[in-house]
């Protein structure tokens, strides 16, 4: 509790900024951490520890990416610190755990937010439902026509562009979309660059593709995003549909599940401090949408409860 009193205190006078300098460890700490899990979060997990390790260069954390699922499965093994996932732990997941004494707390650090994007000069499409979506995305498609995602529309070449395969936004785009992760067609242009998909959609009249919210913003002037409907109404994406979840399926929470007794390891203690302190700082590094208030004050309620587990 007195760690959790101080921690309170640090994040007060900086204003909610709790990192390994706040505590006085900075340059001290060593060691490595251990982290593992969902490769859409790991990008979260590897700014913070970019962030972190600048200023504390004698600890090292490693980020794997088996998944969400197989991240659970090192975790509950006890053997890793931290697990990455994008969706909540799942009840077998959490009788592993309770099998094995692994002690956690589920921390949401960030909104994950997808845009789906089309030519600025597209004056006809405007919203798309989920299953004109996956008309166009499922494995086999052979849309090419924009006059075939909807009759109302133009005959218009339909160019597509999106992530390659190793991507996590791939695989989270296909599986919200087609139901089944890497599930999509192939015969589209694929880059791990998003800027080749803006440069593609942006040059293609009838083109479409598909990246992180935040990097439509920053592209917006050469771009249009589309509202998306699931079945309740055409919502576009923006931080706060993605924050309130209306913007569905392409919006979901991001999760880190710390072990409670590596946080006897002082320098695991201090990086999950630092992520939850610098959690919006994280998020912009990232591209994804950081936390709103309530969010926010869920999150510090649930790191006085990992303190709590590990201080009993």
């Amino acid at each position: 509790m007195a760690l959790t009193a101080a921690l309170l205190l640090t994040a007060s006078a900086c204003g909610g900024s709790a990192s390994g300098s706040d505590a006085g460890v900075e340059g001290d700490l060593s060691g490595t951490i251990r982290v593992d899990g969902s490769s859409t979060v790991a990008p979260l997990s590897t700014a913070a520890a970019q962030l972190f390790q600048g200023e504390n260069p004698g600890v090292r954390v490693t980020v794997g990416t088996s998944g969400t699922g197989g991240g659970f499965e090192k975790f509950c093994a006890g053997e890793t610190d931290i697990s990455d996932a994008s969706r909540p732990i799942e009840d077998d997941e959490k009788a592993a755990c309770e099998k094995n004494g692994i002690q956690y707390e589920e921390l949401q650090i960030a909104n994950d937010g997808l845009s789906v994007v089309v030519n600025e000069d597209n004056d006809f499409a405007e919203c798309l439902t989920v299953e004109q979506l996956k008309k166009v995305w499922e494995p086999g498609s052979k849309v090419d026509n924009w006059n075939q995602v909807d009759a109302k529309f133009p005959d218009e070449e339909l160019e597509l562009f999106g992530p390659g395969t190793d991507s996590g936004t791939f695989d989270y785009f296909t599986e919200a979309i087609n139901g089944e992760e890497g599930a999509s067609r192939t015969d589209y242009s694929p880059s791990e660059d998003d800027n080749v998909t803006v440069q593609g959609v942006s040059g293609s009249k009838g083109g479409m593709g598909y990246f992180g919210l935040s990097y439509y913003e920053e592209n917006k002037d050469e771009l249009k995003v589309l509202k998306i409907n699931d079945g309740d109404g055409c919502v576009e994406p923006t931080a706060k549909t993605v924050q309130d979840g209306s913007y569905k399926p392409l919006s979901r929470p991001l999760f880190i599940y710390p072990k409670a007794s590596s946080l006897d390891r002082p320098e695991v203690e201090a990086f999950v401090e630092y992520y939850v302190g610098n959690n919006a700082e994280i998020a912009e590094k990232a591209q994804f949408v950081p936390l709103n208030k309530t969010q926010q004050a869920e999150l510090d309620k649930d790191l006085e409860r990992l303190q709590e587990q590990h201080s009993s």
